[in-house]
């Protein structure tokens, strides 16, 4: 009897926690108005890896891939989704890059464990619309770090939805 309130705080901080999670963000927000969403299944990988050599570097040890982009079109939204991301990459992420500019955000997070970056966060929201980029798998911390290094995260999200979704004109 001693050990049911220890039970009941471990289970409400277990699902308290799952909350800021991409599985729970991209759940939330993949049926908005004006939202893009792509979930790539394995069998695609191969195909997006053409994007770029940086593409080819990451895609090679990818588990799961998803994109969204998403309306951020008022200083409350682009606030809450701001926040939304913070959550998520607060706790277990660690940022490798940064750039905020008032409201606007360009942040690369990871996680890593041992010697190698299992997850990879490219968040974008320049307060007209806001994206990610998330990787799952296994991936050389050196080449994640020169790529952030460089800002070639930057213009990723883009180049990634040109190349999955073909007739769609690049962004000017």
């Amino acid at each position: 009897m001693k050990y049911l309130p220890l039970a009941f705080l471990t289970l409400l901080l277990t699902s308290c926690g799952s909350y800021n999670s991409i599985d729970t963000f991209y759940n939330a927000h993949k049926n908005d108005n004006q939202v893009t969403a792509v979930r790539v299944p394995q069998f695609m990988l191969t195909l997006i890896s053409g994007v770029s050599p940086e593409m080819q570097s990451l895609i090679g040890n990818t588990k799961d891939l998803r994109y969204m982009q998403f309306p951020s079109a008022t200083p409350t939204r682009t606030q809450f989704l701001n926040k939304q991301m913070n959550g998520i990459t607060g706790n277990s992420f660690i940022e490798v890059y940064r750039k905020n500019d008032e409201l606007k955000r360009n942040i690369v997070s990871i996680r890593e464990k041992r010697d190698v970056v299992k997850e990879i966060l490219i968040y974008n929201n320049n307060a007209e619309t806001g994206s990610f980029l998330y990787f799952n798998g296994n991936f050389d911390p050196v080449k994640v770090r020169e790529l952030a290094k460089n800002n070639q995260f930057e213009n990723l999200g883009t180049d990634f939805l040109n190349q999955y979704t073909p007739g769609i004109a690049p962004m000017q």
